[in-house]
């Protein structure tokens, strides 16, 4: 029973990351393609963002096992 909830707890996780970076990587290109000029500026704040959802992906994985 505590394996299945663990392995779903760990599934959402994935998932959600996955959709957030996807969503994050979609929403930097419509940027990018109405505003040329403020590549890097977008390209930074996406980079940071996947790496904050990643981050929490990651504590989320953890914390599934543990419980």
């Amino acid at each position: 029973m505590i394996g299945t909830i663990t392995s779903v707890g760990a599934g959402l996780a994935v998932i959600g990351a996955g959709l957030g970076i996807g969503l994050i990587g979609a929403k930097a290109m419509e940027a990018i393609a109405r505003q040329p000029q403020a590549v890097s500026d977008i390209r930074a704040n996406m980079i940071l963002m996947a790496a904050l959802i990643e981050g929490v992906a990651l504590i989320a994985l953890v914390l599934s096992f543990f419980v």
